[in-house]
């Protein structure tokens, strides 16, 4: 079954990657003196960094002259500790950046047609339908000047889950007869969700001048959708504006950590990203107005000649983006926005296979990076997403040099080589005081931008209060601290197995995500998690012979024990790790939550949902 409006067609052709264009329509984006300024103060004091660690490492293998292993060393060092010090000065610069208040625009928004779109696939649809009413009843509450309709983007395959989509669409028709809600589910899943929001362009894009995409577990508040259709309204060169989600709804041990990080630690890594992006900014897929008109027109996404035949662009919100703003079109980032949210994956499991699928998109990006017309900073974007993935092949290697190098001259797994013979590399000593000094600066650095975000965001007024209080907060704190350090080698390990599985070509089964998670059975946990466990194992075993440094006893343990620390990560936690979001929830999660209750009644006659 599908109900929908008439059709209102607009052209949405298929972009030519390897010729340049420019919308018409678009004014085109004024130089950003303030953004450019940003970007000198964050990179280069991250490059300067970078070069000082290197240099430092040039000297300490340099006692008997670098040989090209030391300078192979030193520059994967580097490369990976550039992406760590680039992080670290976003925060510091969105820490100052939180400091002041944010300019109050003046400009009355002129009154916008809005479209918003759910694409759905193989979910739960009380939890869709439920959070899709809760943001309708919100939105019918407002004192705003903006229309808004709902869209309903099945893809789903199944047919109950498809009849109970139908039964939930018919629910909100009745219980909120005022608001314009559509459903529609397609015949065939082309192009999946490229292709889903294609045909609604295609199709009745004309009827509208913007669409505010959501997920699926997506979440925003009356204020929030208002905000975001007044920006766009104000703006007319822009073409897109990305809220910062914030997780909420997180109820296992994992999840939370990851809710709890999010809240206090990316606040101000979210500023500092909005200053130094500008006009050049990113889109995350959801969460964010779309000016139709500029989509259409300028980011069809093509598909990509490859043996076999052609190939979906995994990844498309990152190539939208560089799209629209190749077009002439800018794209912003609002973090300051209040009250979008988004749910994150249960499970140690959950969020590993949800990561696989983005680890092969973002791979697929380097092949884009040569489109003819992107701006710089676009081309950057795609490449920091491939680099966030490749940074733990890069570390592995770095983790099995330094186990191959050992603990002294005499213990060690790789022979050291005699000066006199110019041919084989002279590996350098790694003593105690080099281990130390290594793992503090990484660890110093790891651990500074947690310190600074959670300073900042209580230095820009957010009371103890939302917090938990002062006991409860440091509590969470060392909690989170110490499940990052915890799960950080298990996740470098599966990344390293994703990329590598992407570079042979494996086939990616595409599986809906889970949103509710469970405990999986231990068997299940020991074949997910055999490749760590047999390191952590050789770890262990180098440890006890002496050939190991003790100072990668974190890591060891925590490749030991992954399989424990995977089941640990689906245990239900509630109360641990509070974030503003729930020690003050906000209204539109608390009606989301009471809709979604009533429709899974309602749909499943009161029997628990599996």
């Amino acid at each position: 079954m599908s109900t929908v409006p008439p059709p209102a067609p607009l052209a949405h052709p298929r972009q030519d990657l390897s010729r340049r264009f420019l919308d018409a329509a678009a004014p085109g984006a004024r130089p950003d003196y303030r953004a450019l300024t940003w970007r000198a103060a964050v990179f280069t004091p991250a490059a300067l960094a970078t070069g000082v660690l290197l240099w430092a490492c040039l000297a300490w293998f340099a006692t008997d002259g670098t040989s090209w292993a030391e300078a192979v060393l030193a520059a994967l060092i580097g490369v990976g500790f550039f992406w760590i010090a680039l992080t670290f000065a976003t925060i510091l610069g969105g820490a100052l950046s939180m400091t002041r208040a944010s300019v109050e625009e003046t400009a009355r928004p002129r009154p916008l047609d809005v479209a918003l779109l759910i694409p759905v696939y193989e979910e739960a649809p009380w939890d869709v339908f439920g959070n899709a009413a809760a943001m309708l009843e919100t939105l019918g509450r407002a004192r705003q000047a903006h229309r808004f309709s709902l869209y309903i983007l099945s893809d789903t395959r199944d047919p109950t889950r498809a009849a109970q989509e139908e039964a939930a669409y018919d629910v909100l028709r009745a219980r909120l007869p005022e608001q314009a809600i559509w459903y529609r589910r397609r015949a065939e899943n082309t192009d999946r969700k490229v292709g889903n929001l294609a045909q609604w362009v295609e199709t009745w894009g004309g009827a509208h001048e913007a669409m505010l995409v959501l997920d699926a577990d997506s979440l925003m508040s009356a204020r929030a959708i208002v905000a975001l259709a007044d920006a766009l309204s104000r703006d007319p060169g822009a073409g897109l504006i990305q809220s910062f989600p914030q997780l909420i709804g997180a109820r296992t041990l994992f999840a939370r950590s990851q809710q709890f990080a999010n809240a206090i630690y990316g606040v101000a890594l979210a500023e500092g990203l909005a200053r130094w992006t500008g006009q050049e900014g990113n889109y995350w897929g959801h969460n964010a107005i779309i000016r139709i008109a500029a989509f259409a027109s300028s980011a069809g996404l093509p598909r990509l000649s490859a043996p076999g035949g052609d190939r979906l662009i995994l990844s498309h919100d990152f190539v939208e983006a560089g799209l629209l703003r190749r077009a002439g079109w800018s794209v912003r980032f609002l973090p300051r926005v209040q009250g979008s949210y988004e749910e994150t994956p249960p499970s140690l499991i959950d969020h590993v296979l949800r990561d696989r699928r983005w680890c092969r998109g973002n791979l697929q990006h380097l092949g884009l990076l040569g489109t003819r017309g992107f701006h710089a900073l676009s081309r950057f974007h795609l490449f920091h997403g491939a680099v966030g993935y490749l940074l733990s092949p890069l570390w592995f290697l770095l983790l099995l040099l330094w186990v191959g190098i050992g603990v002294d001259a005499e213990r060690s797994v790789i022979n050291y080589f005699s000066p006199e013979n110019p041919t084989l590399p002279n590996w350098p000593e790694m003593s105690p005081i080099n281990h130390v000094w290594l793992m503090l600066v990484l660890y110093g650095l790891l651990l500074a931008p947690k310190l600074i975000g959670s300073a900042a965001l209580l230095a820009s007024g957010m009371p103890l209060s939302r917090l938990g209080g002062a006991g409860r907060f440091a509590a969470s704190m060392l909690l989170e601290i110490a499940l990052s350090v915890a799960y950080a080698p298990i996740l470098m390990v599966q990344q390293t197995l994703a990329v590598l599985a992407a570079l042979a070509g494996r086939p990616l089964d595409w599986v809906p995500q889970s949103r509710t998670g469970g405990r999986h059975p231990w068997a299940t946990l020991l074949r997910f998690h055999g490749v760590e466990t047999g390191l952590g194992l050789a770890l262990l075993t180098g440890m006890a012979t002496g050939f190991v440094s003790p100072w990668l006893l974190p890591v060891m343990a925590s490749l030991l024990f992954a399989v424990p620390l995977s089941r640990l990560s689906a245990r239900p936690s509630p109360g641990t790790m509070a974030t503003p979001q729930e020690t003050r929830a906000p209204l539109v999660a608390t009606r989301a939550l009471r809709w979604r209750a009533e429709l899974r009644d309602a749909l499943t006659g009161g029997v628990p949902a599996e």
